[in-house]
């Protein structure tokens, strides 16, 4: 993964942890987690992620992703940086033609998409939520191939 990409993936899971209401805040966030950018590029990244802000019940206005149940607050005193060496994928089972992934909370999402875009032939969709994920397994495939084949996605899969 290249260092935008970890950048990002890191401003997510900060923006999903804490509550911010500036980005002089996200800014030292980040710092915090050794990532050193100017106010136009975390300006960009922030415009990518769509990160929009909320009112919070108490009247103040923090930042949120666009779809805030796909990246979960947690909560804990564990860096970002951290959490993110922590493997999103938890286990898989199946039952007929159908699989069901388990991840970490907001870790659906990203899962599925990568398995979408990689063409596996064994699989015919994804439906994801929070922290499950639904495959279709094509017809003919077994467990076992659709997990060799997730291998180049999932590599904490075996």
């Amino acid at each position: 993964m290249n260092d935008k990409n970890n950048r990002l993936e890191l401003l997510k899971m900060l923006i999903s942890s804490r509550q911010m209401g500036s980005q002089d805040e996200v800014l030292q966030a980040l710092s915090q987690e050794g990532i050193k950018i100017t106010q136009a590029t975390l300006s960009r990244d922030m415009k990518q992620l769509k990160v929009a802000k909320a009112a919070t019940v108490n009247g103040t206005y923090i930042y949120v992703l666009p779809n805030e149940t796909m990246y979960k607050r947690v909560h804990g005193s564990q860096l970002a940086s951290e959490m993110l060496r922590i493997p999103g994928f938890q286990s898989i089972n199946f039952s007929g033609n159908i699989g069901v992934i388990k991840t970490r909370p907001g870790y659906a999402s990203s899962i599925a998409y990568n398995i979408d875009n990689s063409d596996i032939p064994e699989i015919l969709g994804t439906i994801a939520g929070d922290d499950t994920i639904f495959i279709v397994v094509r017809q003919g495939s077994s467990p076992q191939e659709v997990v060799d084949s997730l291998e180049t996605v999932i590599p904490d899969i075996k």
